[in-house]
C-alpha cells in the first residue's frame, strides 16, 4: 500500500510517501529505507513477537548491535527518544514511540533450527533462516546473523536472574515506531515460535509501515 501526502505552510511544499508491508506468520522480509524515515511495526492481531534488524546500506558490515546499544545506554532497552547503535557505538535507529505495554527484548538470539530440533521439531520455520532468506533476496551477504531486537517479546529478567519467556503482552493494533538515522535495510521476521507461550501458541502477521520523506 502506497500513499502520498502533501504539506503546505510558510515553507516550500514537501511531500512524504507512505508504504506498508505485511510480514506473514513464520516469515521475514527486508525493506529498503532512506535516512530520516519513520518506521512503525504493528502487531496486527496481538501477542506476536517480531525479530528486528537494521543494516547500514552504505556499509552492510555495520548493523544495529544489541550488545553495544546496551553498553552505550546502560539499559536493557532504550527509552523513547534514545537510539540503538551499531558496533562502533554510532546511532543507527531512534526509538520514537511505543503504544504497546513496553515489553521488548535485546538478550535473546533469533530462534533457529537446532532450538526446535531439541524439542523434537524438525524442518520448523525459524527466524534465523528467515533472516538469511530476507537478506539474500535483498542481495546482502553478512558474515554472521546479528542478534535481533525482539519486539513485543515478554522476557524481562527476574530478580534472581532467571529468563522466562511469557506470552507477548502486545494487543491487536499496538505498535512501536523508529526514526532511521541513515539509509538502511530494515529486516523483520514474524517470530516462528508456536510450541511455547511466546506468541500465545499461534503465529500471526506483523505490518511494517514506512513514511519516507521525498523532499
Amino acid at each position: 500500500m502506497t500513499s502520498r501526502r502533501m504539506t503546505r505552510g510558510s515553507n516550500p511544499v514537501t511531500s512524504t510517501t507512505s508504504r506498508q508491508t505485511v510480514v506473514p506468520p513464520q516469515s521475514g522480509c527486508a525493506v529498503r529505507v532512506m535516512g530520516g524515515s519513520l518506521i512503525r511495526v504493528v502487531d496486527l492481531e496481538g501477542h506476536q513477537v517480531g525479530d528486528m534488524w537494521a543494516i547500514d546500506r552504505a556499509d552492510p558490515h555495520r548493523w544495529l548491535a544489541t550488545a553495544h546499544t546496551r553498553d552505550r545506554l546502560e539499559r536493557l532497552f532504550p527509552r523513547v527518544g534514545e537510539a540503538f547503535t551499531d558496533q562502533l557505538g554510532e546511532p543507527i535507529l531512534q526509538l520514537t514511540a511505543d503504544t504497546s505495554p513496553g515489553s521488548h527484548d535485546m538478550l535473546y538470539p533469533p530462534c533457529n533450527a537446532p532450538l526446535y530440533e531439541s524439542a523434537g521439531l524438525f524442518d520448523h520455520p525459524n527466524c534465523h533462516d528467515n533472516f538469511l532468506r530476507a537478506v539474500s533476496a535483498a542481495g546482502l551477504s553478512l558474515p554472521v546473523v546479528p542478534d535481533p531486537v525482539n519486539l513485543f517479546q515478554n522476557s524481562a529478567p527476574q530478580p534472581d536472574g532467571t529468563l522466562t519467556v511469557g506470552v507477548a503482552a502486545s494487543r491487536a493494533g499496538d505498535s512501536i515506531a523508529f526514526r532511521t538515522l541513515r539509509d538502511l535495510w530494515f529486516v523483520l521476521t514474524s517470530c516462528s515460535v508456536d510450541n511455547w507461550p511466546t506468541n500465545n501458541h499461534r503465529c500471526t502477521p506483523l505490518a511494517i509501515q514506512i513514511t519516507d520523506p521525498d523532499a
